[in-house]
């Protein structure tokens, strides 16, 4: 399958939106081993979208059920129970030969775990000193920083009707999340520093790839089980542990977390596939549609209330991620 660079980026430049051979092969491997005819790269890239999109927006809701109903609050003990579980469906992905396992040097993927595990941190942190609006305001900062980094750092171009299309979709979200807006200084500190660490994260998970030479299963097998660690000895100081020690691990709780930790699975991995085989700008801006999607679902299940500047900022952020789209359907015709 050949691989073919994004139009939208100025030659000899890219906008880091080069497919990795090895990730294409690795997921047209998996389509044959079940008898079934591989799709082309522009299907496979629709297929982890969507699969990140509905198991995003399950966990969102599995998460909400977990913390609110089950009572289990401790965000970080959470996340390691996610990657343990990625990790456990990977080992078993691997045992059906739907991957080859490749040997990694853990040097080389300890920087992408620590900018990770520093991610987890940060988002507590701000979470902690700040404003949910001031929040997902600053979140929305992630998109541009991506671009500035990638073209600063790492020679790639983007287009001005990419530039449009991303500003159009981060002024929407903007718009959208601008409520009970509290900022500080210490608060602000953490919130940027959060954005770069996810930020960094990001594009690490697709140059790692890469440089490595491997695809997304194999780089995911490496560093969720040493995200998992790391961040064990963090359960202490960012969990209430006085709470923990009390919780009562009923199977109703065991149920719900192991329901969240399944979909967090398909969430990392659809995460590596996407930025993998598109660039961390285009999973940027599905997870600005996939915020979007999650506050119509408020609107419609939770019967959340209705504001006019909530509704206006998802309609633009929609318009924008539409716009995208359609620029980069154009680029692959």
């Amino acid at each position: 399958m050949r691989c073919r660079a994004s139009r939208d980026a100025d030659p000899p430049r890219q906008d880091g939106d080069r497919k990795a051979h090895t990730a294409t092969a690795s997921s047209s491997f998996v389509f044959a081993r079940f008898g079934i005819l591989s799709p082309s790269q522009a299907s496979l890239n629709a297929i982890a979208i969507a699969l990140n999109i509905l198991s995003s927006v399950g966990i969102v809701l599995a998460n909400k059920w977990v913390f609110a109903r089950e009572g289990f609050s401790f965000g970080t003990l959470l996340t390691v129970i996610h990657f343990v579980v990625t990790f456990v469906g990977l080992e078993i992905c691997a045992r059906y030969g739907l991957f080859v396992r490749k040997r990694i040097p853990v040097r080389q993927v300890a920087g992408l775990c620590l900018v990770f595990s520093a991610f987890v941190v940060l988002t507590n942190l701000s979470l902690q000193y700040n404003s949910v609006g001031f929040y997902q305001m600053a979140k929305v900062l992630t998109t541009p920083f991506i671009v500035v980094v990638q073209t600063i750092f790492y020679g790639m171009s983007f287009s001005l009707r990419v530039k449009a299309a991303l500003t159009v979709t981060c002024v929407g979200v903007g718009i959208s999340s601008a409520s009970d807006v509290q900022v500080n200084v210490l608060g602000t500190v953490f919130a940027l520093a959060g954005v770069a660490a996810a930020g960094l994260y990001q594009i690490w998970v697709g140059t790692r790839q890469k440089e490595l030479g491997v695809d997304s299963f194999q780089l995911l097998y490496y560093q969720a089980p040493i995200s998992a660690m790391m961040l064990l000895f963090l359960v202490p100081v960012l969990d209430d542990m006085g709470k923990l020690s009390k919780f009562e691990w009923t199977a109703s709780a065991i149920t719900s977390i192991l329901i969240s930790a399944s979909l967090a699975f398909f969430v990392n991995l659809s995460t590596f596939l996407i930025i993998g085989k598109t660039s961390a700008v285009t999973y940027n801006v599905v997870g600005h549609f996939k915020l979007c999607v999650v506050v119509i679902l408020g609107f419609i299940i939770f019967l959340d209330p209705l504001v006019w500047k909530n509704a206006l900022g998802i309609a633009i952020a929609l318009a924008g991620v539409f716009w995208y789209s359609y620029i980069k359907l154009n680029n692959q015709a």
